[in-house]
């Protein structure tokens, strides 16, 4: 047991220790429920999936659309969007569920333990850290792939160019789906894990990327979209990497990656990102055409006023409707800039935490991210208590009647035995307790 078993109060009072309760609520059981079978469960959704495709022929109009991109224009070869988009987000959710958490358990962590990684904090944060530097990795490559064969890259004011066209390509419709896709996923992974210390920031950082992907894609706005995808996922990259060389015990390499990480973070998310901000401000009232718009590519009509009896909700319409309207005004425009500044402000937030490490490792003490590898509560080999009043067991009995040694094992109290020095520590017997109240016992990282 770590620490005494009990306390005892200036007024006399004695408080019994007992381990603390948690995690027995019946959403933290759902939750510790789901973390367990996430690889099963989505498994045997995808091939429930599977199997009404192929056996079902009646039910394939339906399950196709789980897994091939909807709206094909068979006259331009590109694709449109509307609501069918959303099973196969559905479907990549259920995917990234079972494939990350089956990357986890069976590759890396595995692959971790053989790389002489023993806690099991550390061994989680290593996978975590794995696999989001595969997914980034993957998908920065593929963004950027996109973006470098564009015709707007290096030109900013080229990303507004033909507003509004309701079509793109199959490669975009299916980067921005699956990076949306993931963004959601992430959202339903740190609410059931366990919490870290930037659990609120992170949470509102995925709503307002969620927001952002989904926003660019429906106002026809994906070339924007693509590009600042490019530049957030190339920081992670960097920040996964360095995380994982210093789980593997690599602290040189880890600092080098660190610096890396730190210098394409200011380049990336406060110089770049702010140019594409400052783009959104300065280039589209004079590009964009001011008005609204209808209908599909083939028979597109507008611009014209945006509709006076409805107020501001026409402007929410193209996250719903397929061909209704789309329009570009002052409020559309400063509505973007809006979102994109306030991630702005969470980065700059998080950039001054990455100026504290860099500090630590200038002063010789090694790179660690101090943001989120950490949870709320305690180590893994730890315990949380809480002390209670010991109630008093009232009962006349003789002298020859009083059991000692049940009393103690009743109440958790020890009989106080003097010492040869004539020290006694009441409630202080544990060795570690009492090096960790006077600052000598060694803090875990």
């Amino acid at each position: 047991m770590n620490g005494p078993l009990y306390m005892q109060t200036s007024n006399n009072v004695v408080l019994v220790r007992r381990i603390k309760r948690k995690g027995h609520g019946p959403v933290k059981q759902l939750t510790r429920w789901f973390v367990e079978n996430q690889i099963g469960l989505s498994f045997n959704l995808l091939t429930l999936l599977l199997l009404t495709h192929g056996c079902m022929p009646r039910a394939r109009p339906y399950t196709t659309k789980f897994f091939t991109l909807a709206y094909r224009n068979p006259d331009t070869g590109n694709y449109g969007m509307g609501s069918s988009d959303g099973y196969l987000v559905a479907f990549c959710i259920v995917l990234f569920t079972g494939l990350r958490a089956a990357t986890m358990e069976y590759l890396l962590a595995p692959f971790a333990k053989r790389r002489g990684i023993e806690k099991k904090k550390d061994i989680t944060r290593f996978c975590e850290q794995a696999w989001l530097f595969i997914y980034y990795v993957a998908f920065w490559t593929l963004g950027m792939y996109i973006y470098y064969r564009s015709s707007y890259f290096l030109d900013l004011k080229s990303l507004w160019a033909n507003w509004p066209n309701r079509e793109l390509s199959g490669t975009m419709k299916f980067y921005m789906l699956v990076q949306l896709s993931f963004w959601m996923q992430q959202v339903i992974v740190i609410n059931i894990e366990e919490r870290r210390k930037d659990h609120w920031q992170m949470f509102t950082h995925h709503l307002i990327t969620i927001n952002l992907i989904y926003a660019s894609y429906r106002y026809h706005h994906t070339s924007v979209g693509n590009l600042i995808l490019v530049l957030m996922d190339v920081v992670d990259i960097f920040l996964a990497g360095a995380k994982c060389l210093r789980y593997l015990g690599y602290r040189v390499l880890c600092d080098v990656a660190f610096g890396v990480f730190m210098l394409s973070w200011f380049l990336a998310r406060h110089v770049l990102y702010m140019a594409v901000c400052y783009s959104v401000w300065a280039h589209t009232p004079h590009i964009l055409p001011t008005g609204c718009f209808s209908g599909s590519n083939a028979n597109l009509t507008g611009p014209f006023p945006p509709p006076a009896d409805r107020g501001a909700l026409y402007l929410l319409e193209p996250l719903w409707q397929r061909d209704g309207l789309v329009c570009y005004n002052e409020t559309v425009k400063w509505s973007f800039l809006s979102l994109l500044l306030f991630l702005q402000g969470i980065t700059v937030l998080w950039f001054t935490m990455i100026v504290r490490v860099a500090v630590r490792v200038l002063k010789g003490a090694g790179a660690d991210d101090s943001r989120s590898d950490d949870e709320d509560g305690l180590e893994d080999d730890e315990e949380e208590f809480v002390y209670e009043e010991a109630q008093a067991l009232e009962q006349e009995v003789g002298v020859e009647e009083i059991d000692l040694k049940n009393w103690e094992r009743r109440t958790g109290l020890k009989r106080h035995v003097v010492t040869a020095t004539g020290v006694s520590l009441p409630g202080h017997s544990d060795r570690k307790e009492l090096l960790g109240r006077i600052g000598c016992e060694k803090q875990v990282d």
